[in-house]
Formats: C-alpha cells, sequence, structure tokens
C-alpha cells in the first residue's frame, strides 16, 4: 500500500554503532509514493551553545557524506533537500487547485459586477447623484405599482409564489368576496313574508284590499335595497388594505434611503385615504339612485301579471362554467375519523360541478368526488382546543354528503381564508344556509294562509316581485362597485404615482436631507467595493502564481522498481557507468571548505531512475567508494 507522503527521519545520528536507517530511506521497508528523506537537527546542547543554522547544515551535510551507509544518498538527504521537496510539492499543489478557485472568483466578480457598477463612481455628497437616484427610485416605484396591479407578465420575473398579492387579491375581492358579501346580506325567506304582509295589511289599513298594493312592494325593496351599502363599502375597506400593502411593498427597495421611503409612503397612503373617502360617497350615491327610482320596466322584470302566475322561485343559479377549476388548496376535514374535532389535510379542488378532494397537491390518489347539486353552506363551530374556522357542506334535504355523514365539516387556519373558500364555493352555486327565525313572539308571528288566502296570494305576488327586483339591483351594484373602485381609486393612484407623486416629494422639504443613507447600506457598498477589489487583486495574483508555477519543474514520485531487487551492492562484473551532470535547480547545497568530498557512487539497478544525480568529487583521486553492505 502507498500512500502520497513525504516520510522525514531525524535523529540518524543518535543511532548506534552498526545500525542505520538505510532500508527505510531506500523506501523499502514502508514504501511511501514520495520516499524517505532524512534530516539531522541540532541538539540540545548545540542550542544552548548558539551553534547557527549555517553551521548546523554543514555539520548535517558532512555527517551524510562521512557516513557508510548513508553516502551514497547524501544527495538526497538533509534539510536543504527537505525544503526543495516540499516547496515544489507545495507549486504542485497550487498550480492543481488554482483554476478552480480561479473560477470560483471569476463568478463571484460578475455577479457583483452590476451592483458595483452604481458604486464606483458614487461620492455621497454630490448633489446630481442623489437627484439621479430619487428619480431612478421614483421610476422604480412606477414600474413595480403597475406591474403589481396588472401582472407579473412583463416584470423581472420576481413573482410571489406563496399567496396572492396586488392586482391577483383585488380581482379575488371583486370577484368572489364581494358577491358573497352580498349573499350574506341576502333576506330570510319567512322574515320576508311576514314583512310583507305587515305592510300589505298596514297599508290597507281598515279596509279590505281587493288589489295588490304596490307600496309594499317598493317598501321592501327600498329596504333590501339599503342594506346593499354595507358589503359595498366593505370592499372598499379590502381594497384600500391590499393597495396599501403594494405601496408598502414597492417601497421597500427604497430601504438604502430610509427618510425618501417613509415620506414616499406617507404621499401615496394619504392620497389612498383621499381617494377612499371619495369612492365611498359615489358608491352611497349609486345606492341612493337605485331607492330614488324603482325602474318597474326593466326588460328583466317579470311584473305583476307574471309574479301572480309564478310560484316561489328558490333561488337557484345555473352553473354556466362548465366544469372548469374554481379552487385549489388544503383544507381540513373536522368529523372524520375516530376522534371528533381533529382534523386532517387534504388537497381540495373544487369546480363548477364537483368537489374533490386528494391525499396531497400531487392529485394521484383521490379520495372522494362530492357532486355540488342541491348543496348548500353553513358555519359550524370549531372542535374543542382547536383554533381553526370551521364551516360545513349538507344537503338541505337531509341526505348523506360523504358516506353516512349528513355534513362535511371543512376547516381552515385562519377566518379570512374561510370566506375566501365560501366565495369560492358561491361562485360554484354552493349558497349559504339561510339563518331560521328566532322562537317566540307569537303575537307578531307571520298571519296563516288559512286565516287569510287572499293576503296569502298578495304576500306570494309581493315575494316574487322583490326577488325579481333585488336580481336586477344585485346585479348592478355588483358590477359598478368594482368599476368605480377601479377607476376613481385604483387608475387614478397610478396616475398619481406617474405624474405627481415626484412634485410633492420636491414640495415635502430638503432633498438632500431625505436622500441620507442609511448606516447598513453605507456599510454594504464599503464591504462590496472591498470585496469586488479584493477579487481583482486575487484574480491578478492567482495569474502571477499561475504563470510560475507553470515554469517550474513538476517533482516526479520515486521509483520503487528497485524494492524488488534482492541486493542493494554493485553486481559483479559490471562496469561502473559515470553519473550525469548534476541539475543546477536540483543541486544539493556548497560543501564547506574543509569537509572531505564525497567519492563516487556505484551504479545500482533502477536505484537513479526519477532521482536527483549523486554529487560529483571535486578533486582527482579521491578515495575508492565504500561498497554497498549486503542485505
Amino acid at each position: 500500500m502507498e500512500f502520497s507522503t513525504i516520510g522525514v527521519i531525524t535523529k540518524l545520528d543518535l543511532m548506534d554503532d552498526g545500525t542505520d536507517a538505510k532500508d527505510i530511506l531506500e523506501n523499502r521497508t514502508y514504501p511511501l509514493r514520495r520516499g524517505y528523506v532524512g534530516v539531522v537537527n541540532r541538539s540540545q546542547r548545540d542550542i544552548d551553545g548558539r551553534k547557527d543554522i549555517k553551521a548546523a547544515m554543514a555539520a548535517e551535510r558532512k555527517f551524510f557524506l562521512s557516513h557508510p551507509a548513508y553516502r551514497a544518498m547524501a544527495d538526497r538527504m538533509g534539510t536543504p533537500y527537505l525544503q526543495r521537496v516540499l516547496n515544489q510539492q507545495l507549486s504542485n499543489h497550487i498550480k492543481d487547485t488554482l483554476p478552480a478557485l480561479r473560477d470560483k472568483l471569476q463568478k463571484q466578480l460578475l455577479s457583483m459586477e452590476k451592483e458595483v457598477e452604481e458604486y464606483k463612481h458614487f461620492r455621497p455628497d454630490d448633489p446630481s447623484i442623489k437627484t439621479k437616484a430619487m428619480l431612478q427610485m421614483i421610476q422604480q416605484l412606477q414600474a413595480d405599482f403597475d406591474r403589481s396591479i396588472e401582472g407579473s407578465g412583463k416584470g423581472d420575473g420576481r413573482i410571489n409564489t406563496a399567496e396572492l398579492s396586488g392586482g391577483a387579491k383585488i380581482n379575488r375581492l371583486f370577484h368572489e368576496r364581494f358577491p358573497f358579501e352580498i349573499v350574506k346580506m341576502e333576506f330570510d325567506e319567512k322574515e320576508l313574508r311576514k314583512e310583507i304582509a305587515f305592510a300589505i295589511r298596514n297599508i290597507h289599513g281598515i279596509r279590505v284590499g281587493l288589489f295588490t298594493p304596490d307600496m309594499a312592494f317598493e317598501a321592501i325593496v327600498k329596504k333590501q335595497i339599503e342594506r346593499l351599502k354595507e358589503p359595498s363599502l366593505k370592499c372598499v375597506d379590502l381594497v384600500v388594505q391590499e393597495l396599501t400593502n403594494v405601496v408598502r411593498s414597492c417601497t421597500d427597495k427604497m430601504a438604502r434611503y430610509p427618510r425618501l421611503r417613509d415620506e414616499t409612503e406617507r404621499i401615496v397612503c394619504t392620497f389612498i385615504r383621499e381617494r377612499e373617502s371619495e369612492v365611498k360617497r359615489q358608491i352611497i350615491l349609486l345606492v341612493d339612485c337605485e331607492l330614488a327610482y324603482m325602474n318597474t320596466n326593466h326588460e328583466d322584470f317579470i311584473g305583476f301579471a307574471n309574479a301572480q302566475s309564478q310560484t316561489e322561485n328558490a333561488n337557484k343559479t345555473g352553473r354556466k362554467l362548465g366544469n372548469q377549476v374554481i379552487r385549489k388548496g388544503f383544507l381540513g376535514i373536522s368529523n372524520l375519523g375516530i376522534m371528533r374535532g381533529g382534523s386532517r389535510d387534504y388537497w381540495f379542488v373544487l369546480t363548477s360541478e364537483s368537489l374533490s378532494w386528494f391525499k396531497d397537491e400531487e392529485e394521484r390518489d383521490k379520495k372522494y368526488m362530492l357532486p355540488l347539486d342541491n348543496l348548500k353552506v353553513r358555519d359550524v363551530e370549531s372542535g374543542f382546543m382547536s383554533r381553526r374556522s370551521a364551516f360545513a357542506i349538507f344537503s338541505p334535504g337531509g341526505k348523506n354528503v360523504y358516506k353516512d355523514l349528513k355534513q362535511l365539516e371543512l376547516s381552515c387556519e385562519t377566518s379570512e381564508e374561510m370566506d375566501s373558500w365560501k366565495a369560492s364555493f358561491l361562485r360554484a352555486g354552493v349558497y349559504p344556509e339561510k339563518e331560521a327565525p328566532a322562537n317566540g313572539d307569537e303575537g307578531n308571528s307571520e298571519p296563516s294562509a288559512s286565516l287569510d288566502p287572499a293576503l296569502e296570494r298578495q304576500v306570494e305576488t309581493i315575494r316574487n316581485l322583490v326577488d325579481s327586483y333585488m336580481k336586477i339591483v344585485t346585479k348592478t351594484t355588483g358590477d359598478l362597485v368594482p368599476k368605480t373602485i377601479m377607476y376613481m381609486m385604483i387608475n387614478q393612484c397610478k396616475t398619481f404615482i406617474m405624474g405627481e407623486l415626484l412634485a410633492h416629494l420636491y414640495a415635502s422639504g430638503d432633498q438632500t436631507s431625505m436622500m441620507e443613507e442609511s448606516e447598513e447600506e453605507a456599510a454594504k457598498r464599503e464591504e462590496m467595493l472591498r470585496m469586488y477589489h479584493a477579487c481583482k487583486e486575487a484574480l491578478r495574483i492567482i495569474s502571477s502564481a499561475q504563470l510560475a508555477c507553470t515554469a517550474a519543474p513538476t517533482s516526479a514520485a520515486v521509483n520503487m522498481d528497485f524494492a524488488n531487487s534482492t541486493s542493494s551492492g554493485p553486481s559483479p562484473g559490471v562496469a561502473r557507468r559515470g553519473p550525469p551532470p548534476p541539475a543546477a535547480s536540483r543541486g544539493p547545497p556548497p560543501v564547506p571548505a574543509s569537509s572531505r568530498p564525497a567519492p563516487a557512487i556505484p551504479s545500482r539497478p533502477g536505484g537513479r531512475q526519477g532521482l536527483p544525480p549523486p554529487l560529483q568529487p571535486s578533486r582527482a583521486g579521491a578515495p575508492p567508494p565504500v561498497p554497498g553492505r549486503p542485505r
């Protein structure tokens, strides 16, 4: 087994006479890929005697040249040779790792290039730069606000994937939440009939009425139209809240200039509040216009003749959407399992015809599909120790909805999410349950049909007329309220940001103080510039180091073919070959003048391949070499 390790043998001068570490130094005993290097360090006596490094290296050199077992390998022993080998290995390692390090630094430099570009010539006290920065911030705000309302199709790709926001949420408010709020305030059937009966009887007074009075129709319809103000104004409040969130989200990019961000947010939100009051006045005016004139000639109004011949029509809306998907998301089913009140979440898919739920959002393991025909929605109390908001899907006829369950109880994390789901069910034609009238107060109960059949017929006629006319008014209100909010608030807010916001900022105060940077941003800029220049300097150093490493020779691994040799001495009868000339870059340090030069080294089978050349004798007539000791 070989290891990519350089072995270092120390204290060779302390070995007993007759023993040596020749086999280990020749890489025979424990072979290493980089071989072994022997060194002789200063002893404690040498250190105490203040023997300098040069003298110690000279003594080390003399030891290896004079030792009979190590003289043959003296050129690759000693501290100078170990230093050269380690330096060469370090150079090789640097050369191998520099390309990856250079690529990483280049990528980091490119990632910072765009952001640093605006910092290169930045001077915090330059008024022209501050003015330019303000213009850029306002232009960015305009683009972000418009993109948030109209959609991100032309944006920079940063889209909220966690929840609905901006224009998408306002769209849901218009077409799901607002219609749901209108349906929630719809009249109770029994209470409405009782009111109609009292109105007819009070209009007739002491007389017996032969005809159905139209004044009763107007009185009941006006009372119902007046109730439309509450959901309409609530829709305005929800849109204002979402617009404020959009403005705050867009101004977050101005965090570099906190005073500018706060002032911009204040100005835009103040404008939104001003428009809010105008929109609410306009919506109240729309409802008052409906109250001012009952248009009984409307083409969709059934009229008295048809109302008398029609039976009571339930409030059913045909699903004309096809089987399209209305909503998807997680809901908990609370009344499944052994313990009632526990909740298990499933992935629900609501279409215009059915409600399906799956194990997870992959929609591969379908648990059940429930048709929506003749189903209703009602609120239920949450289970014990549960903070989730719950509602139920049930059949008014008392049929089982799912297996042996009369109703399917669903739960959400928040009440807002629950209202949003109920609004989605409303789009699918699943309406809320009408609240039952409270028991008691028998004296004010509805007159019985058995007591006065004529009155009952008149009540039925007025009831059909009110239902027909309220459908017209509700449809008109559901169409005009979103349009009014869109025109008077959202579009004008976009126009204000595009055309007037900058003027308000200039008129609000000192632009110099407004454009003061935050301490965090200044520190970030300094750190970014420091990192940028550090990366450039590192790349320059790496380029220089690569050139130096490429020019330096690569050290070869120690050839261990001689490890299989059975003898370390010279073969008999083999002529001695002259050694190659020494390499200048790998030669040993100069021999001190007082030391005796090393003799020539006999040839060894395969022993010189991949190793530095042996040291040549410095004068003629050197003594013959000491033959190698047989193994």
